[in-house]
């Protein structure tokens, strides 16, 4: 197992391969198997993987993604109704969510939990599309729920070059740790975590 830092040891174990016993071989892999799919989205993360033949192959969960008892990746998202943005959170299978109108959880709401702008960003049929709020059935629980946990880590993610994210997240899980560590100047929230 991987143990150069904690977070080296926490990739290692989130990791999901299309590798192996019933499954495909490098050789034989195209570039649909390897390349970025809607459901993908809060399961598995677009950014982190490894460089050379298995890109594409060998990928991280993301951050709040589970497996369930039948082995399919769920992600969780917050209930919501006519327009009400409930606490109530379920898990749902890429399957289970293709009938549901998403909202993005930087969705705008008020102090008492309703979306408050008059067309949402949504995501219905694994396309991006606005709804109005009493469409919505879904949200997002973080903006951080599509990427891994070392991509979650990179500052202003958001703003980087896929390929620099992904370097940057496989380059975390080299760092040797320090002796004594000092918290770091510029954070994302998921370091106390």
């Amino acid at each position: 197992m991987d143990q150069n830092n904690p977070l080296s040891e926490i990739t290692h174990k989130r990791r999901v391969s299309a590798l192996g016993p019933g499954g495909l071989t490098r050789e034989r892999a195209g570039f649909e198997v390897r390349d970025v799919h809607p459901t993908h989205y809060g399961r598995v993360c677009p950014i982190e993987t490894p460089e050379g033949p298995n890109i594409g192959l060998i990928n991280s969960l993301a951050a709040y993604a589970r497996t369930n008892q039948y082995g399919f990746l769920e992600s969780p998202y917050r209930v919501v109704k006519e327009g009400q943005v409930t606490d109530e959170i379920v898990f749902l299978s890429a399957i289970e969510e293709a009938d549901h109108v998403i909202a993005q959880a930087s969705a705008t709401l008020d102090e008492n939990g309703r979306l408050v702008d008059e067309l949402v960003a949504v995501r219905h049929l694994n396309e991006f599309t606005v709804k109005a709020p009493e469409d919505v059935t879904l949200m997002d629980v973080s903006p951080k729920q599509v990427v891994s946990v070392a991509a979650s880590l990179i500052p202003f993610l958001e703003h980087d070059d896929a390929n620099r994210a992904l370097m940057g997240s496989n380059m975390q899980r080299q760092a040797v740790p320090t002796l004594r560590s000092d918290k770091p100047l510029v954070g994302t929230g998921m370091e106390r975590n």
